[in-house]
């Protein structure tokens, strides 16, 4: 494998190249409004007032924000931001005297956001450019840390743990939607494209919380799970993943995690994967609190 700002250069090429798409993975229309955030648990409701590009352009596995408590008032920073689906859903909770920041490393995602905010004039959001093992927040400044499966994307969790820590004021919580994997086969863990695709780089639930716990954050601990299985693993990289050959009868699938924009030989690799992927792979909500 590459060395990190390796890996990180080529996650921002992915991910630029998936927003700047004009049409869709196989070249017809963009996703119709709202399927793919749906599929990752968001409602009609939560999406009904929001920028077309926000929802369409949304690379989630998850909604870090359902049954959330979140107040007026309160400070919000999402971590691995994109094109802003989540910004604008914090936004309607924390009102007018509330703040919201959004932290993406990749200036297609942050033009993206930017446009998205500017179109839906909000007022209470910012985009800050950085990388989310060094967030470019105040110490003890935030009430609520949120991502939408982007920790697994960080070649250095540890330092993006000890980050939630530090920016989150004494009390303040955590709330992500993550990629957790059981025992990866090393061809998974050596592949750069099933690395974009927000698999490679997982790591498991254990790890996960001991991780948060390491850094100082109590109470972590995974409040909702969905494992997936190889009928849902193989549309998951045929969606992401560009140039799959005339065998796939689409590479539009349901899953909306994560960017694509590598090339991938031929269908056989994804049955590959799939089928070495059973049941090893889930999404999950993760919960942790700062000591107050």
């Amino acid at each position: 494998m590459p060395d990190n700002d390796q890996i990180r250069t080529h996650v921002a090429d992915s991910y630029a190249k998936a927003v700047t798409r004009s049409t869709g993975c196989c070249g017809g229309e963009k996703e119709t409004r709202g399927v793919a955030a749906q599929w990752a648990g968001y409602s009609i409701s939560d999406t009904a007032e929001l920028p077309h590009d926000a929802v369409v352009s949304s690379f989630g596995c998850g909604n870090p924000l359902a049954f959330s408590e979140v107040k007026e008032g309160q400070t919000v920073v999402d971590l691995g931001s994109g094109a802003g689906i989540d910004l604008f859903i914090a936004s309607q909770k924390v009102g007018p005297t509330g703040k919201v920041i959004g932290v993406d490393m990749t200036d297609e995602m942050i033009d993206a956001a930017n446009r998205n905010i500017a179109e839906a004039g909000v007022e209470n959001i910012e985009v800050r450019k950085g990388l989310i093992e060094e967030l470019p927040i105040e110490d003890n400044s935030v009430d609520w840390v949120i991502s939408n499966c982007v920790i697994n994307l960080s070649p250095e969790k540890d330092k993006v743990f000890s980050e939630i820590f530090r920016v989150l004021k004494p009390g303040g919580q955590m709330r992500v939607s993550d990629i957790m994997v059981d025992e990866l086969p090393e061809w998974v863990r050596n592949d750069q494209r099933l690395y974009n695709t927000c698999i490679g780089g997982a790591i498991s639930e254990d790890e996960y919380l001991a991780g948060l716990r390491k850094a100082g954050m109590t109470d972590a601990r995974a409040v909702e799970s969905l494992v997936y299985d190889a009928s849902q693993i193989g549309p998951l990289i045929e969606s992401e993943v560009d140039g799959l050959d005339s065998e796939s009868e689409s590479c539009c699938g349901s899953s909306s995690c994560c960017g694509g924009g590598t090339k991938i030989a031929d269908m056989d690799e994804v049955k590959r994967a799939a089928k070495d992927l059973h049941g090893k792979v889930r999404s999950s909500i993760v919960v942790a609190s700062k000591p107050a």
